[in-house]
Formats: C-alpha cells, sequence, structure tokens
C-alpha cells in the first residue's frame, strides 16, 4: 500500500484504469434505459482477501471499529461516503469503465455490529431515492481481529511493535451491469476479460486507499507511531 497523490484525488478511470479498445472507437455511449432492460446483464465476479495491521491489542481495535461513525466518512475520501441510519452508509466510488462505457457506482453499505463469533460482516442495502442506472452490486465482506505476535509484523526488525492485531478481511463481489448494444457487440470473451481487470484494479486501488487512510487514523487516534516503512499488502484476487 503506497501514499501517492492518487489516493487524494477523486477515483477516476483515466487516473488508473488505463482499459481502452480499438473497436469501440468513434462509438457513442448510451445508457437509454428502455434498450438496456432488452439485453440480459453481463456479471463480473471476484473473491478477494488481504489484512491490515494494526498496532494495538484486539480490545482496543475493536473498540475503534464499533464507532465507525466517527470515522467512516472521513476515511473513504476520496470516495464520498453518507450516512445511512446508525450503521450505514451511501458510497460513490468514483468513475470508472472501458470499451466507451462508463459508470459512477453509488452503493448502500451495512457495517454490521460484531456477531457472537467476533467477525465484522459488511453487506449491501438499497439507497433511499436512488435507482442504478444499468447496474448492480452485491458486496459481501467478513473482517476478523487476530491478535498477532508483534515480530511478525511486516515492518524492518527494528521497527516492530509492542503489540499487534491484525483485520483480516474477505471479499465476495458481484457487480452485474446492463450493457448498451454496442458493446454487446463486441466478442464475449473482450468484455468479460477487460471487465475483470477494471473490477480488480478498483477494488484494489480502494482497497489500498481505505486500508492506509484507517491505519493512519486509528494510529494518530491513539497516538500510536506508524512507521512509514513497511511492506504493503495488497487485496489478493482468491478467485471468481
Amino acid at each position: 500500500m503506497q501514499a501517492n497523490s492518487a489516493d487524494h484525488q477523486s477515483i477516476h478511470a483515466s487516473a488508473f484504469l488505463g482499459v481502452s479498445s480499438s473497436f469501440v472507437d468513434g462509438m457513442i455511449q448510451t445508457t437509454d434505459e428502455s434498450l438496456l432492460q432488452e439485453l440480459e446483464p453481463v456479471h463480473f465476479r471476484g473473491y478477494y482477501a488481504s489484512t491490515m495491521e494494526m498496532y494495538a491489542d484486539t480490545q482496543t481495535v475493536e473498540n475503534y471499529l464499533n464507532v465507525h461513525r466517527e470515522w467512516f466518512c472521513r476515511c473513504s475520501s476520496p470516495m464520498k461516503a453518507d450516512p445511512l441510519g446508525d450503521n450505514g452508509y451511501a458510497l460513490t466510488i468514483g468513475r470508472f469503465g472501458a470499451l466507451g462505457y462508463e459508470v459512477e457506482p453509488k452503493i448502500g453499505l451495512h457495517l454490521l455490529p460484531q456477531d457472537g463469533q467476533g467477525v465484522y460482516r459488511i453487506e449491501t442495502i438499497p439507497v433511499p431515492g436512488y435507482v442504478a442506472p444499468g447496474y448492480e452490486v452485491d458486496f459481501k465482506a467478513a473482517l476478523q481481529l487476530v491478535e498477532t505476535d508483534p515480530s511478525q509484523a511486516n515492518l524492518p526488525d527494528e521497527a516492530a511493535p509492542a503489540q499487534l492485531t491484525r483485520v483480516e478481511w474477505d471479499l465476495h463481489l458481484d457487480v452485474a451491469i446492463q450493457f448498451p448494444r454496442f458493446i454487446r457487440a463486441l466478442p464475449q470473451h473482450l468484455i468479460q476479460s477487460t471487465g475483470d481487470r477494471v473490477l480488480n484494479q478498483v477494488v484494489r486501488q480502494v482497497s489500498r486507499c481505505l486500508t492506509l487512510k484507517v491505519q493512519e487514523d486509528f494510529h494518530s487516534t491513539h497516538n500510536i507511531p506508524f512507521p512509514k516503512k513497511r511492506k504493503r499488502n495488497w487485496a489478493l484476487r482468491i478467485g471468481g
């Protein structure tokens, strides 16, 4: 996970996706709802996992996660997060796309309280008054706190923390998009491979940015040193 200027700007396709195709040069995008509804959506699915290191005991990290209302909107920047009820947020991720087609998705996320097994879950919820134009997102994530030997931290030996809790998370993501006809005219394998690549890049970009901001906020809030030199944990795609 690396901090750079892109982490503090709006998330946009041209900033980090770089996906294009000569097949669609000069073609005009359409989001006409009547045309979109005639076509079956194309699904892009991914299963991802990674960890986030917090240099504190598990109870301290748990207390921080339980008051997400105090930090989630701030740490979500450059994405836009608006509170929904007690434990939900409407999250506008940013504009992204490929093959001449772009979307700016907004999804509702419900951050469920820790369950009896010590697992936090995040699930999709409706955003009141919002109808997604031609796409649907099914987001299912689980987070678990694991107190770990500090010597296992992804840091140089001389910088090992006094305590270490790893937030281990996994994400099942299913994005269904009703593409316009000019996209559906392209080879299916091209649509699928391009969409999968875009999905991977979006998850990587968002998780990298959000993880770093949460780590910085947590350690700053608790006056715990947060070394700049450390190994990065990337969101790893496990399967589809």
